[in-house]
């Protein structure tokens, strides 16, 4: 990502950022759940004008996938965003807990320090409550806070937004069979 951030990007053109810009595929039928999903979906608001475009995505793309129910959350930072995915996937309200925030150089501590810590972290939430975690919690090697780089930022905030909710949809999929088949002494 470092070298698409390089200086010749600042002079990008408008044009180029719009011919850029994801262009939604045809209409797919994708498979429906045998029962109601409920997604959490928790946001840092720290860049809310960045992350808000994987939110916008995700919401978009998961209705496509027949997940209706989705609660939205929203934290100061992704450094409180495990708290919050442990607490609510412990009121086991949720099938699905999706993450989403922009870390950047500065403040207190080191970018790549609290985007792995938050990793780890929403990892072990996962691990712990057996309901499923997703992160759209990213860290670019280099962030400016300029138009060009805001704009790109934007666009792969909206391209990781359709990516968590393919995995989600997906991956609740591969678990609602998983677990009937260990109901019916298939598997297991």
């Amino acid at each position: 990502m470092n070298q698409m951030l390089q200086d010749q990007d600042v002079q990008t053109s408008q044009a180029e950022i719009v011919a850029d810009t994801p262009v939604s595929p045809p209409a797919t039928d994708h498979p429906r759940f045998a029962k109601p999903q409920r997604v959490a979906f928790v946001q840092a608001s720290w860049h809310r004008e960045v992350v808000e475009e994987c939110r916008i995505a995700f919401l978009k793309e998961i209705e496509a996938r027949h997940i209706t129910n989705v609660d939205v959350f929203e934290v100061p930072g992704s450094f409180e965003i495990p708290l919050h995915a442990q607490i609510l996937a412990k009121t086991r309200r949720y099938t699905a807990i999706v993450a989403a925030g922009l870390v950047v150089d500065g403040g207190i501590y080191r970018h790549e320090f609290v985007a792995d810590t938050v990793i780890k972290a929403l990892m072990d939430v996962q691990l712990r409550t057996e309901v499923p975690v997703f992160s759209a919690v990213l860290t670019p090697q280099q962030f400016h806070e300029t138009e060009v780089h805001l704009d790109f930022f934007r666009r792969h905030f909206t391209i990781k937004g359709i990516e968590v909710a393919e995995a989600c949809a997906n991956t609740l999929l591969s678990l609602e069979r998983l677990r009937g088949q260990v109901a019916a002494g298939i598997a297991g």
